[in-house]
């Protein structure tokens, strides 16, 4: 687009309407906001400027500032009276090198722990509930075949499964996509399975599915390492992965484990989570360290990997658990809530850079 002249103001160039916003940094991917290709449909209208600011996910923590900064470095130009920004979020997919990948699945994140009892698919369903409010299309699969709870969390479970040709429909609640083992054997029967079958479980419940097209899908895994996780990273390409721990130090030793079987199997490590942090007494609103603290944000320092956050131990989380309503989306104005907003928040900004290293720049033509 060429110069819009203008009697007796100054003409407004796109040069240097882009000028300006290449003074605007992504925190995270440390590049100018131009250069990252976030800007498009730039229009002049006389004294108007408008664009689409396009980001790399829906639930980024930063959008906001920028947009203000763009509003404040564009309005500021002569001439400009007025500036239209359209904010949207265009989810890049992580490129698949060679590997298997789920048609239409942009990001895997597998969420796992070094032992069970750490909260693990509380926080899973979560992270998902509260990525999918952000406006991202999500799906939840619940690969801890030996012990699925997700149907409950999601208040589910009395579902039927159906089925599309040869492949199984997703379970829609919540805003979200689920599909878990715990569907297909409900209540108290058991799931006695040896290793070739849980291979063949998380096969049919991972690529047998029907996802359709997901931003974003999370894979609540089994505690440990084991069959199924293998079977993961060997079947697909998985985005990355996120740790789930507790601040008592054997907890934290035992997810060490977890921690090396993903760096030897060339899946990045997202972040790590500590769950059950802390509790604050309802009646003197102390906030009180029943595990011990600090003990998981001092490994992620030490290993290089980024710290998500602390999740308290609440009351309201198990409660809104155990009626199928998570609590980011039942209570979503509490302190909790608020926790796993903030997590999500971080975690979309580690999937961004993981998928930003892993492909060339792409520069935009001036």
């Amino acid at each position: 687009m060429g110069l819009f002249s203008r009697k007796d103001e100054s003409a407004i160039s796109e040069a240097q309407v882009l000028n300006e916003l290449r003074k605007i940094q992504d925190p995270d991917l440390h590049r100018d906001i131009v250069t990252l290709g976030f800007i498009k449909n730039l229009a002049i209208k006389g004294t108007e400027v408008s664009f689409d600011f396009v980001l790399t996910t829906p639930a980024c923590p930063a959008k906001d500032v920028m947009r203000d900064d763009a509003i404040r470095l564009v309005g500021a130009l002569p001439g400009v009276d007025a500036v239209n920004i359209n904010m949207q979020a265009e989810v890049k997919a992580q490129p698949a090198f060679n590997r298997n990948a789920i048609a239409g699945v942009k990001n895997v994140v597998a969420i796992c722990s070094g032992k069970g009892g750490v909260g693990k698919s509380t926080v899973s369903t979560n992270l998902a509930a509260a990525m999918a409010k952000t406006g991202a299309v999500v799906g939840l699969l619940d690969a801890d075949i030996y012990g699925p709870t997700i149907p409950i969390m999601m208040g589910k479970t009395g579902s039927n499964i159906e089925t599309r040709g040869s492949l199984l429909l997703p379970i829609e609640a919540h805003g979200l996509k689920f599909m878990s083992m715990g569907l297909m054997a409900p209540g108290d029967k058991p799931l006695i399975w040896r290793g070739p079958m849980a291979h063949k479980a998380l096969q049919q419940t991972l690529l047998g599915v029907e996802w359709g097209d997901l931003d974003y899908l999370f894979v609540d895994l089994p505690p440990g390492t084991g069959d199924v996780h293998l079977t993961l990273v060997q079947s697909i390409s998985v985005t990355g992965a996120v740790l789930v721990s507790t601040p008592q130090d054997v907890g934290l030793t035992i997810s060490m484990k977890t921690y090396r079987m993903f760096l030897e199997t060339k899946v990045p490590i997202l972040g790590i989570i500590e769950n059950m942090s802390y509790h604050v007494c309802s009646h003197c609103g102390n906030k009180e360290e029943i595990f011990g603290h600090g003990i998981v944000k001092e490994a992620a320092e030490k290993l290089g990997v980024p710290f998500l956050g602390e999740i308290p131990i609440d009351k309201a989380i198990r409660e809104m658990s155990d009626k199928g309503s998570p609590v980011v989306l039942s209570m979503p104005d509490s302190s909790s809530a608020k926790v796993f907003k903030d997590i999500v928040g971080k975690l979309a900004a580690q999937i961004s850079i993981a998928n930003f290293n892993a492909r060339p720049l792409a520069i935009v033509e001036e």
